[in-house]
């Protein structure tokens, strides 16, 4: 039987197990509604291992993607407790990020103003392959951009465009010491772009891979290099660490190079593709000027560090490598079969795929990877990229491990757990002798699997969570549509036990988690007053006013437990472009404000104590309107509030503010 055929009949007897087991799943709506069950002594037991009482804190904070909501969502591990969400690529209607004039140029890009995203993969920032708390970074799915969370803020302060990309899936993944982070391509298109037959795909479509240098005080990010690679999809990343660092290894299927139903299409090829990218010897490649620059177009959002207020650069230009003017920087491993994860243990020594069409999970060796470089054992070469041979830097198999496996977590003691969306369960399993151990079922398909720093060099273990796709029948139904569930599993024994499930907003991909006692000794409680430097920051009463310039209007205002300043408004007509600009003179924590006002058609605004956030208002109205805060800031919070008048243009009305007493 030809490859092809062997291919197309693994690949139907797959999608049809998946099917099978949907069905299964699915016959889970038809169950006669149940009384709640009683718990069990074992559920009981759980129980207290989940709880955390009322006053005390969880001991991890768990960093989620918000998928297609575009944000990060903060759930306590392991209470399952949602704790915050932190707006990233799309515009957070609950304090005005993206909608305040201060924070609207984050999410500037080449295409204009794109306010959502689609976010995928947190990684922390790594010290010595250890997570370290000083940032997270997180990727732009659709409009392929990379974020940098500030973790004494909780905030995001800086969002990257990178050029020469689509779906920017195999990112942010961080090198052993975030010198760099990465950002491949999942969907290969004409370098540069062009008008092109989507038939002539093949040959003229290409991939890439960024690598975006860290600056190791501040955290700025910009794209030191790019390499253009063939125009496979490239799907996801990870970083060597000890002996492998220096390396970076991205998983790629369609090999086949297809463009249409890829479901048949790419999954003809018995094995696809692992990149294994030196990345010292591409900087090495650059000093040494084989490298050019392209011309691209592309922004970097920051927040300005002295003003607070987000800025938009437009970049224009990108180095670029390629396989042919740096020799020994790429090669390819052969993987069975549309590898999707991509990991590597604590020790920097495997390098374990997740072959999604196959039941065998592969496991390279990097020692034996250098071996076969230096003993060109090369069984064909891809576009001038050598491929290894398979069995050359094989360290190992586990055969019949499960149906889908997709990714792999580590604990640190030695013991591999793997994610298997098809038969929807976790596998626990021993490295070097390639034994599975454990395995438990999961509800329902699971994708991204997470232990507290499994995928650095010293994993915090005790804990796996699942990151199920599937809900039905584990929460309330809430219509056709549920949230996605995540399930904490304890693995401090020999065999996994289910802990918890706990529902999570949108759909997740991967997440990460680090002790709380890393990050909250650092946390930001306030911000200074003193040091306010956004040039619309009004630090006292007697310094509010409202100043008119033509038909744009500036209201200096400030906001304290419980009135703001100026609180009656007059002089302002339809037309008129009015900025309100609120500054929160409190200097205690926790302590926010909002302010909204009627007949705004953006957002409101929460302005965390000793900050200055503006909004935008244009009325279209004649009359008067009232403004308030939002957040329920003291007993009197009912009574913070305002009125603005307006008039119709050219009414003989008087600009006047008061408030404060005055």
């Amino acid at each position: 039987m030809n490859a092809k055929c062997s291919g197309r009949i693994f690949a139907s007897i797959i999608v049809g197990v998946a099917i099978a087991v949907g069905a299964m799943l699915s016959g889970c709506e038809s169950r006669p509604a149940q009384a709640p069950a009683k718990p069990s002594a074992m559920a009981g037991d759980a129980a207290s291992l989940v709880y955390v009482p009322p006053g005390k804190y969880d001991e991890f904070y768990g960093f989620f993607s918000g998928g297609y909501s575009g944000q990060i969502e903060i759930y306590g591990i392991p209470s399952g407790r949602l704790i915050q969400v932190i707006p990233v690529f799309s515009q957070n209607p609950e304090d005005g990020y993206g909608y305040s004039e201060e924070t609207k140029a984050m999410l500037m890009t080449s295409w204009g103003f794109v306010p959502w995203d689609d976010s995928h993969h947190p990684e922390l920032s790594q010290t010595n392959g250890v997570p370290d708390g000083r940032w997270l970074f997180i990727n732009g799915n659709n409009t392929p951009r990379v974020a940098r969370i500030d973790l004494r803020r909780f905030r995001t302060e800086e969002i990257l465009e990178i050029p020469n990309s689509a779906g920017g899936h195999s990112s942010p993944f961080t090198t052993e010491n975030t010198n760099y982070i990465v950002s491949g391509t999942r969907f290969s298109v004409p370098i540069p772009q062009k008008d092109i037959s989507i038939a002539d795909y093949k040959g003229n479509f290409k991939g890439s891979l960024s690598f975006i240098k860290v600056d190791p005080k501040s955290g700025t990010m910009n794209i030191a290099f790019q390499i253009l690679v063939p125009g496979f999809d490239y799907d996801l990343a990870h970083c060597g660490k000890g002996p492998s660092d220096g390396w970076c290894f991205f998983s790629s299927y369609n090999t086949e190079e297809a463009h249409t139903l890829l479901e048949v299409n790419a999954s003809q090829n018995d094995k696809d593709f692992v990149a294994a990218v030196n990345w010292k010897r591409a900087e090495q490649c650059l000093t040494e000027g084989n490298g050019k620059q392209m011309a691209a177009h592309y922004l970097h959002n920051y927040l300005d560090p002295v003003t607070d207020t987000a800025k938009s650069e437009e970049l224009t230009s990108v180095a670029v490598l390629t396989p042919q003017t740096c020799p020994d920087m790429i090669y390819y491993l052969p993987t069975p079969k549309s590898p999707h994860g991509i990991d590597v243990d604590p020790t920097g020594e495997y390098i374990v795929a997740g072959g999604k069409l196959s039941s065998t999970i592969p496991i390279h060796s990097f020692h034996k990877m250098l071996d076969a470089i230096q003993k060109m054992q090369f069984e064909t070469a891809s576009y001038g990229i050598p491929v290894l041979k398979y069995e050359a830097v094989l360290a190992g198999e586990v055969p019949n491990a499960c149906l889908g496996p997709l990714h792999n977590e580590f604990d640190g003691k030695g013991n591999v757990y793997t994610s298997c969306f098809i038969s929807s369960e976790i596998i626990k399993w021993k490295l070097g002798t390639w034994e599975i151990e454990d395995r438990i079922p999961v509800y329902y398909a699971p994708g991204h699997l997470m232990i507290p720093g499994g995928d650095s060099a010293k994993p915090w273990g005790k804990y796996v969570v699942a990151i199920n796709k599937m809900t039905k029948d584990r929460f309330l139904p809430t219509g056709p549509e549920m949230g996605q569930s995540a399930q904490l599993i304890d693995i401090s024994g020999d065999k996994m036990r289910t802990l918890l499930d706990f529902p999570t907003i949108s759909e997740p991909h991967y997440a990460q988690a680090i002790p709380a006692s890393m990050l909250m000794p650092n946390n930001v409680k306030y911000y200074d007053l003193d040091k306010d430097k956004n040039p619309y920051a009004t630090k006292s009463e007697d310094a509010a006013k409202v100043v008119r310039s033509g038909n744009v209007v500036h209201v200096y205002m400030t906001a304290i437990r419980s009135h703001f300043v100026p609180d009656n408004i007059e002089g302002i007509f339809v037309g008129d472009t009015v900025y309100f600009h609120v500054t929160n003179l409190e200097q205690d924590w926790d302590v926010p404000h909002g302010f909204a006002v009627m007949g705004a058609g953006n957002s409101g605004l929460v302005i965390m104590p000793g900050e200055t956030r503006s909004l935008k208002w244009m009325p279209t109205r004649t009359g008067v309107y009232p403004f308030y805060c939002t957040d329920f800031c003291s007993a009197l919070h009912q009574e913070m509030q305002g009125y603005v008048r307006v008039s119709a243009p050219g009414a003989k009305v008087a600009l006047l503010w008061h408030g404060g007493g005055k």
